[in-house]
């Protein structure tokens, strides 16, 4: 009896076991097993929201159950899907899908067999909003001149129009969430007066938004450097442009008989910032090639802002030897801690080589070498040497043999040996200045080295080892306020230093140089205009040019042979 009460037990439960099984190889709803897709879900997107006409952008789908294959799905269209992890999606949603104003449904869908997809969750697009004009980059131009003109503000989306008195110009974005880029033509800028620049958004609560002015000025500002070309034909002028927004370089032919400068045609872009004010001395230089063939100028760039061109430039200009005007050759972007903040260049006297000083606002501080292309002009790196803190002003010796640099915030001069194959740079050693050094420039003999001191308003002056090129100090003599620049005349004879004195009319020291010694000995002064910057000497030796960074000229004059005394010939402006 107990064997068959055990046998019906076990016939019950198999068959409940039986029942089990057979109930597990069916239909219906199952569970997750292996290998199977689940349904995803979105949780929440970012962002959720944009204005019709924005640019594209980049959505990211949070949520749950996302595999390598999902797909997300913009209002009808698949943008392309980048897998993150499980519970994360990107998708690149294009301009294209985001014109007009309305609620995509954002939905994710994984792939086929098993997959599903999610519950869509809504994308708002709204109309564009009013924008609003900040600032203008650059806000002047000389006239005759086209501007890249850089528009920074608020609600200014990818349909935004830069308009140029109340008419549209070629408008992109300048890749930020807050600018754009206008093509503003020649003719635009044909003539000096002001122009109304504004924004318009389209779309119902769109609309144009407040007007920012544009100066057009009847030549380039803050002239900075001079050159002139070793023929004496021409000059040419590196302008720091409306407060170092742009800069240009003004062309003049000079009249052989009397010396005048008579101007070109208008200025020519530098590509660049133009200048930095940053060590109180503002950097900017233009240089020309022993042959007369290449111009250079260096844009400081912007220690504070992180554009295009913020770490500084070097532009580089064919010269017609016809007419003197100069034709890009194109420019070298700053690279910090390469090319970084540059302040002054120089071409060795072999027309080989060019070295520029660079630094300021904390970056390494150095000199870029390069060797010049002497069909084309272009210039390849050889590298980078350490200098002192600040340089601010190079200088080669006749020789091509030694280079030394003015550093203003240390006050010091670096000095160095040229290798005569690569043109590398050898440290051989600083020697002291008096306060805040600006400028350098070495006697036509290679025997002497003279250096202006902004902060101790004097001259330092040096004498060269011929086989070491180590400077030699013989003494300091005062100049005038805030000494900027000196240049000595190609026989030897004078040298002139240009007292800056900010906003007032400035003055030039003139000195007669001891052959023997090298010494200066001042024979007097004479007025600029406001806040002169810099001075060149002609090769002939019988005329000078200041350029006045306040009064927006340069002045000229003739030079007496006898004891170099200066006298104003009239002025012109850049």
């Amino acid at each position: 009896m107990k064997s068959e009460i055990l046998l019906v037990r076990k016939l019950a439960v198999g068959g409940i076991v039986s029942l089990l099984l057979f109930a597990g190889c069916g239909g219906g709803t199952q569970p997750t097993s292996s290998g199977s897709i689940p349904t995803p879900t979105i949780t929440s997107i970012s962002p959720n929201i944009t204005e019709a006409g924005s640019a594209a952008f980049t959505l990211t789908i949070n949520g749950t159950n996302f595999v390598a294959g999902s797909m997300v799905n913009f209002g009808g269209s698949a943008p392309p899907t980048t897998f993150v992890n499980s519970m994360q999606l990107t998708a690149a949603i294009p301009a294209a899908s985001i014109l007009s104003t309305g609620t995509p449904a954002v939905t994710v869908t994984d792939p086929a067999p098993d997959g599903g997809t999610s519950k869509a969750i809504a994308f708002t697009i709204t109309s564009p909003s009013v924008p609003t004009i900040q600032v203008l980059f650059p806000n002047c131009a000389p006239a005759g001149e086209p501007v890249q003109l850089t528009v920074v503000g608020l609600n200014l989306v990818a349909s935004s129009v830069v308009r140029w008195n109340g008419s549209d110009r070629p408008t992109t974005s300048n890749g930020s969430i807050n600018g754009l880029i206008a093509q503003i033509s020649a003719s635009d800028v044909a003539a000096a007066g002001t122009a109304a620049v504004t924004v318009f958004n389209p779309g119902p609560s769109g609309g144009s938004s407040n007007a920012s002015t544009f100066t057009i000025t009847t030549g380039a500002l803050d002239p900075q450097s001079i050159a002139v070309d070793p023929t004496g034909k021409f000059a040419y002028v590196m302008d720091g442009g409306c407060d170092g927004n742009g800069g240009y370089v003004s062309m003049y032919t000079i009249n052989p008989t009397t010396g005048a400068l008579a101007s070109i045609g208008p200025p020519v872009s530098t590509y660049g910032y133009g200048i930095y004010s940053g060590s109180g001395v503002n950097a900017g230089s233009v240089v020309v090639d022993p042959f007369g063939k290449f111009a250079y100028v260096t844009n400081s760039g912007d220690v504070w802002d992180y554009g295009d061109g913020a770490d500084g430039t070097v532009a580089m200009y064919a010269i017609n030897a016809t007419t003197g005007a100069l034709t890009s050759a194109g420019t070298i972007n700053g690279n910090c801690p390469g090319l970084c903040l540059p302040s002054s260049v120089v071409v060795d006297p072999s027309g080989r080589l060019a070295y520029v000083a660079n630094g300021g606002g904390g970056v390494p501080y150095n000199v870029a070498m390069y060797t010049i292309n002497s069909t084309t002009g272009a210039l390849t790196s050889i590298g980078t040497i350490a200098a002192g803190t600040d340089p601010i002003s190079i200088a080669v010796d006749p020789t091509s043999k030694f280079a030394y640099v003015a550093n203003y915030a240390d006050g010091s001069v670096s000095m160095y040996t040229i290798d005569a194959t690569t043109g590398g740079l050898t440290s051989i050693g600083t020697i002291a200045t008096g306060l805040s050094p600006t400028s350098i420039a070495i006697h036509p003999s290679g025997e002497f080295v003279y250096v202006t001191n902004s902060g101790s308003n004097d001259v330092s002056m040096y004498t060269i080892d011929a086989t070491t090129g180590a400077l030699t100090f013989i003494g300091s003599i005062t100049a005038g306020t805030d000494p900027v620049s000196i240049a000595v005349d190609p026989a030897g004879k004078f040298a002139y230093v240009v007292n800056w004195t900010y906003d007032t009319d400035g003055s030039v020291s003139m000195y007669t140089i001891d052959a023997t010694t090298g010494g200066l000995t001042p024979v007097g002064t004479i007025a600029t205009g406001l806040s002169p910057t810099s001075i060149a000497i002609h090769p002939s030796g019988k005329f000078a040019y200041v350029t006045n960074s306040g009064s927006n000229s340069v002045s000229m004059y003739s030079i007496d042979s006898a004891t170099g005394t200066l006298t104003l010939i009239g002025t012109i402006g850049t």
